[in-house]
């Protein structure tokens, strides 16, 4: 008996330091099926969950684990998502990635933008105005209030939230564009809006710096940080009204090609 109780109390500790020296996984996010088909294919050993109305695809990227989660479209759907995924997966990183729109007069379909900084680009106040006033939405501020958040219990306040620079550096010095493009650093606007207005689009560009818009990643961003998980905003332009350019759902593709081959060369040298 007592042989087999210290047999059993050494497998148990084999088990416990197998299970603790697995690595945490890679969370990839996005938000359409076609923001998440290439990625889910690229599983090896997949095994599909869903809760409540979000997936999440678990498996491995050689010989790694990843978690590829289809989000849903907008800001509700991208914070609920996120905050599953962390607390069913424990990741130790989350990409939140897709399609979006342009801003940048330098930028068009195909370019991709790592995400610097992304804020909630749709959170907006104004000063009281007489109803003769009409509406002047280029006076309106942006309203940080919406990215608040607690540390120790207080009140912490944000007007962006901030990309894991060593994975933004990583990503721009290591990983080249998979087809015709450029890759560059840049500020992701958030907000649950389709903007097609160009003297609109060209304001937000002056007024916030943005490269692009999209309807996710600010948000996941924000639970990234509540949680302490690093976090980068990769986003391709499928469209950009400042050159004509329409949406192109090959896009999606090719930027879950971008990301997919990022995640291999950050797990390669974490070797």
């Amino acid at each position: 008996m007592k042989g087999f109780r210290c047999c059993f109390i050494a497998l148990t500790m084999m088990f416990s330091f197998s299970v603790s020296a697995m690595p945490q996984p890679i969370l990839l996010q996005g938000a359409m099926d076609i923001e998440v088909e290439y990625m889910v294919a690229q599983l090896e050993n997949k095994k599909e969950e869903t809760i409540g109305s979000w997936t999440f695809w678990e498996g491995t990227i050689d010989g790694y684990p990843v978690v590829v989660s289809r989000t849903e479209v907008g800001i509700a759907n991208a914070s609920a998502s996120t905050v599953l995924g962390i607390e069913k997966f424990s990741p130790s990183m989350i990409v939140n990635q897709g399609t979006s729109g342009g801003h940048d007069p330098e930028l068009y379909r195909g370019d991709i933008v790592l995400a610097v900084k992304s804020f909630n680009m749709g959170a907006n106040r104004s000063e009281f105005s007489e109803a003769s006033a009409g509406i002047q939405p280029e006076k309106w501020k942006n309203f940080t209030v919406t990215m608040r958040l607690r540390e120790d219990n207080k009140l912490v306040e944000h007007d962006a939230f901030y990309s894991e620079p060593t994975l933004v550096d990583f990503a721009f010095e290591n990983v080249s564009h998979p087809g015709k493009g450029k890759v560059v650093k840049g500020v992701i606007g958030t907000a649950d809006e389709w903007n097609r207005e160009v003297a609109r689009i060209n304001w937000l560009h002056k007024t916030y710096q943005t490269s692009a818009e999209e309807m996710e990643s600010s948000s996941a961003a924000l639970v990234a940080k509540a949680y302490n998980i690093p976090f980068i905003g990769i986003r391709i332009l499928s469209n950009t009204d400042l050159h004509n350019q329409d949406f192109d759902p090959e896009t999606a593709t090719v930027n879950q090609k971008y990301v997919i081959d990022f995640v291999k060369k950050w797990v390669a040298s974490q070797k």
